[in-house]
């Protein structure tokens, strides 16, 4: 291996390395930090999700796979549910069988029964790309292949991407990866293609108890833009300075 690309491959491994250790804070914001966050520009893509509706059902990661290209059987999404048990002891448990695709039917988290857990708590957690103000893959890709749109969308030209992985390696939300068929990086682009043409994202119009929503935050009268504005959200990792743009209702401390 010549001595470039070893360097290269350790920069990669490393950088991975220390977004999995990093520890992960929440920050709730005030409704006037997001309100603040208006005066810049007229149209600025947000997504809401609410995790007291989410049931879990898999079908938003259904329609993100069929609607992106993203192989069925894959294990990679651009979209994933997680699952979030904790125990009475503070224990936190973790599962995302087939990124949440088929559902959660069994009862089983790391190998543990319910009745071994002896839970105190259990929900569920969308995850997809938080389209950063600040995106770091987008300051890392060497070829300009992950670029940012006006609308503060995040976008990647498969023409483009060399498939360097700078991009996956800076990603805070492990929200990047590649893709096994196109060879490609890929992402949550909230579905541009479809919210440009005034259409609801994939994922948002498969969801049956509206736990997905996506808006304007920078029009006032947009019901997302309310929501946010006037409520207690969430946002993860803001201590990576990314300024993420989906926003949680009722996120629990325990989420990482």
């Amino acid at each position: 291996m010549q001595p470039s690309r070893r360097k290269f491959l350790k920069t990669v491994c490393a950088g991975a390395a220390s977004l999995i250790a990093a520890p992960v804070i929440l920050k709730f914001l005030e409704p006037g930090e997001a309100l603040a966050a208006m005066e810049k520009s007229k149209l600025r893509w947000a997504f809401l999700v609410d995790t007291h509706k989410c049931i879990g059902c898999g079908f938003c990661v259904k329609a993100c796979k069929n609607e992106n290209e993203i192989p069925y059987d894959a294990s990679v999404s651009r979209t994933w549910v997680e699952r979030y048990v904790v125990k009475k002891d503070g224990t936190v448990l973790i599962d995302s069988p087939k990124a949440g695709r088929d559902g959660f039917t069994s009862p089983e988290v790391e190998g543990q029964t319910p009745e071994a857990q002896d839970i105190a708590k259990a929900f569920f957690v969308p995850k997809l790309c938080n389209q950063c103000e600040n995106p770091p893959c987008v300051q890392v890709c060497p070829v300009g292949a992950t670029y940012q749109l006006k609308e503060g969308v995040v976008l990647v030209d498969r023409k483009w991407c060399i498939g360097c992985g700078y991009c996956i390696a800076s990603c805070p939300y492990g929200a990047r990866f590649f893709n096994p068929q196109l060879k490609v990086a890929e992402k949550c682009t909230f579905c541009y293609h479809r919210i440009k043409k005034g259409m609801k994202p994939a994922c948002v119009g498969a969801c049956p108890v509206g736990a997905r929503q996506i808006g304007n935050i920078k029009d006032p009268e947009d019901p997302v833009a309310k929501v946010i504005t006037t409520s207690r959200v969430a946002v993860l990792k803001d201590e990576y300075g990314t300024d993420p743009q989906v926003y949680y209702l009722g996120l629990d401390r325990a989420v990482r």
